[in-house]
């Protein structure tokens, strides 16, 4: 009798939560999320579990939130998943996190295939140990084709160190006359950052409760909607993400303008 009244409840959550999808779906999705998925060490800690396993806990999270962003349609995903500060943390962990994408693209790439996700990565990933960028080839080879979600991870990535390269590039390309002075503006200078062939995130989320972007896509994060959440990124679930997706939808993206009756 338990186990068919616990069946109900499930069943009933999952109508219910259908339904809230449905209202979600009939308005405008962000195409692009971004997410600093932050508080693994603090959701460890509250455990008594080494740092570790917050990491491996938040793998299991980036696969459920990975599904639940296919599902909205949500067009390109990116996740703050190493950054170049990262590597001051101590070397266990560090070791760590660099195994990390190969357990994840290992047991997951399948899935990823199956559900047309396409994989990319964005950073210097030439300083990541070998076994580390071969599984990321790897699942970037096998998804190149699939033209579904773009789930695009940031490793080894830092936003300063992406706009001073771009600047480089720019000013390399300036003195050789590839560019002329004149045609450098925003779309020019974009063309030149690790994003160029992605649209500016329309939403980031960031989680555990910390206000601040972390050196994580600061030119394209310009008229992006900001949304922070209390809640540490191994307990992120999907309804927290639908959360902040209602939060973007009620929200007026006016890119410094007007409209409608602020006009009058």
């Amino acid at each position: 009798m338990f186990n068919k009244m616990k069946l109900w409840k499930t069943s009933k959550e999952q109508d219910l939560q259908d339904d809230r999808i449905s209202q979600i779906l009939a308005h405008p999705i962000p195409e692009h999320v971004a997410i600093i998925m932050d508080g693994n060490g603090r959701w460890a800690k509250k455990r008594a579990l080494p740092r570790v396993a917050g990491h491996h806990e938040g793998m299991k999270t980036v696969k459920k939130i990975t599904k639940a962003a296919n599902k909205l349609g949500i067009k390109t995903l990116t996740l703050y998943a190493f950054s170049t500060e990262n590597w001051k943390r101590p070397k266990t962990e560090v070791d760590y996190l660099m195994k990390l994408p190969e357990q994840f693209l290992s047991s997951f790439l399948p899935e990823l295939i199956e559900e047309n996700v396409k994989v990319s990565t964005m950073g210097d990933i030439d300083r990541l140990p070998a076994s580390t960028r071969k599984a990321v080839d790897h699942a970037i080879e096998k998804t190149r084709n699939n033209d579904g979600l773009i789930l695009n991870f940031a490793l080894n990535y830092g936003s300063r160190s992406e706009i001073i390269d771009a600047i480089k590039h720019l000013s390399s390309d300036l003195k050789k006359g590839i560019i002329n002075e004149e045609d450098i503006d925003d779309e020019c200078f974009s063309n030149y950052l690790m994003t160029d062939s992605l649209k500016d995130p329309d939403l980031l989320i960031r989680t555990s409760g910390e206000v601040r972007l972390s050196n994580f896509m600061l030119w394209q994060l310009a008229y992006t909607e900001l949304y922070f959440m209390d809640v540490l990124w191994p307990d992120f679930s999907e309804e927290h993400l639908l959360e902040a997706v209602e939060s973007f939808q009620k929200r007026s993206r006016r890119y410094g303008g007007l409209i409608g009756e602020e006009i009058q």
